[in-house]
């Protein structure tokens, strides 16, 4: 009979990966000291799969399809984003047994045997699985292009995974990858909801769950921690256990989580004494930061995309602009002048995807300064 045997959550920001040196430094290497003691729960707990439950950043699928729920059910993982790759072993098995699974549960799962994964997967790769000898099977949730799944149908998704793993013979573990609050590429990029962030996280300490449930997805878009739609798959594979919090980080932008819930805290829980959703007041005004971007800029994020996913393109773009410009059809004048501009604001003020945007350009930039210490060097 199989069984969970480690469950974990971690923020996988792209600032973890690039180490930008506008970032604190102290705070980045907290955060991936905390995450690989998520990976010594690996060691501890001796899981035969580890079950990533990420998000696109639009990397994998972008505009041309966008699957609420998909699992990678190939043989091999792999994961890329700035000078990090990462290639491991798929569990197909459990994949397709999850898949065939979770259909018959009532999900209808999208599922790719050669996805190409983006930092929400090679992140935790990095710093939580460390080319361990366990292979993954990843999962997928769409929390930036709306209509987003609520988190009562994450949750149930949840529950369906843990039946499905009950009739299997692997020990599972499971790392929820993302959170939390934080709104990239927006105009509320630098005034992240920390205190919500607080509550929850001694919400969550006390495995007192109903209130982050009872959130739509558009209020988890007002608190900026849409991503935590990944953590509520884990909660309703785990049911309602204490969490330990091994490290929270308010950066500039970003709440920095990592925590850990099974196996259980050894300690007793925090009081829980933050006002109800950290007095937060939602609007109730429906999807403000992330919407489903205009059709009219597709050509613009898809010379984005590129750019981001090919080094070479990067350095063609660096060499000569208009010449990787011309090549495009679609673009627009002033969509033109925005992507010379490498600033977030310009592109997104027209239209394009914050998350899409800002990744892209932190790739972009991390890029030139390798490049520009190769050349001092």
């Amino acid at each position: 009979m199989g069984s969970i045997v480690a469950a974990m959550a971690t923020v996988h920001a792209p600032q973890l990966v690039t180490l930008p040196p506008e970032e604190d430094q102290a705070q980045l290497q907290a955060g991936i000291a905390a995450m690989r003691e998520l990976g010594k729960v690996l060691d501890e707990t001796n899981p035969d799969v580890l079950l990533l439950i990420g998000i696109d950043h639009l990397e994998t699928y972008f505009l041309d399809a966008v699957p609420t729920f998909a699992l990678v059910t190939g043989e091999r993982t792999k994961a890329a984003f700035a000078h990090t790759r990462h290639e491991v072993p798929n569990h197909q098995p459990l994949a397709k047994a999850l898949l065939e699974g979770l259909i018959d549960a009532g999900f209808d799962l999208t599922f790719s045997e050669n996805a190409l994964l983006g930092h929400a997967f090679s992140t935790p790769l990095e710093y939580v699985h460390e080319g361990r000898n366990i292979p993954v099977v990843p999962l997928m949730v769409n929390v930036y292009l709306p209509p987003l799944p609520t988190p009562k149908r994450c949750a149930d998704l949840g529950r369906a995974l843990a039946k499905v793993i009950e009739g299997r013979p692997e020990r599972v573990a499971i790392v929820a990858s993302g959170g939390m609050s934080h709104y990239p590429g927006t105009w509320k990029y630098y005034d992240p909801e920390y205190d919500f962030d607080r509550w929850a996280i001694r919400e969550m300490e006390n495995g007192a769950l109903d209130d982050l449930m009872a959130l739509s997805g558009s209020d988890l878009d007002e608190v900026g921690n849409t991503e935590m739609l990944t953590w509520m798959v884990m909660f309703g594979a785990i049911g309602p256990q204490q969490g330990e919090l091994l490290s929270y980080q308010p950066t500039s932008h970003h709440g920095h989580a990592v925590m850990r819930f099974l196996p259980g805290r050894s300690t007793p829980p925090p009081a829980r004494t933050e006002p109800k959703y950290g007095g937060f007041q939602f609007k109730g005004a429906g999807y403000e930061f992330y919407k489903y971007p205009p059709s009219n800029t597709y050509s613009m994020q898809k010379l984005l995309v590129d750019l981001r996913g090919s080094a070479s393109l990067r350095e063609r773009f660096f060499e000569d602009m208009d010449a990787v410009i011309s090549e495009r059809e679609g673009l627009e004048p002033e969509q033109i002048e925005a992507v010379k501009t490498l600033q977030v604001k310009p592109m997104v003020d027209l239209g394009a995807h914050p998350i899409l945007t800002l990744t892209s350009i932190l790739v972009i930039q991390a890029h030139q300064r390798r490049l520009a210490a190769a050349a001092d060097a």
